[in-house]
């Protein structure tokens, strides 16, 4: 047994806390600056997202040492990891683009891809959310 095993239940708590706290500053930053506000843009705001975001990787790494291979034999983390790359490349996109409907097409997709993300997580399975549909 890997000698971090021990620490799974903490592991855990930290990766979906991070996750929420991800998920939910990026929701409100976008909306506040979809509305023209300024402080979603600010160094200390950006420094705190990018504090959850290294929190949460580094957590989601440790569960993957920790976890044995065959949790994944479905596939369900490389479609979650791609989900992923996608939300963050719409959430930069939300905070960057200067077209306020590409913002606007942007936040909405990258909230999209974070549910997505999440009911694949929840579900240990590739279809996420939709594998309820499914049965």
């Amino acid at each position: 047994m890997n000698d971090m095993a021990v620490f799974y239940p903490q592991i855990r708590g930290v990766h979906i806390f991070s996750a929420m706290l991800s998920g939910g500053l990026f929701a409100l930053r976008g909306a506040c600056a979809l509305a023209g506000q300024r402080w979603p843009r600010v160094a200390p705001v950006r420094y705190a997202s990018y504090a959850i975001d290294t929190t949460l990787l580094t957590a989601a790494l440790m569960l993957v040492t920790i976890l044995p291979a065959a949790m994944f034999a479905n596939h369900w983390l490389t479609v979650k990891l791609c989900f992923v790359a996608l939300y963050v490349a719409l959430g930069i996109a939300t905070m960057r683009a200067r077209d306020p409907g590409v913002r606007v097409g942007c936040y909405i997709a990258a909230l999209a891809a974070f549910v997505l993300v999440v009911g694949i997580a929840r579900m240990h399975q590739p279809l996420g959310w939709f594998a309820l549909l499914a049965k």
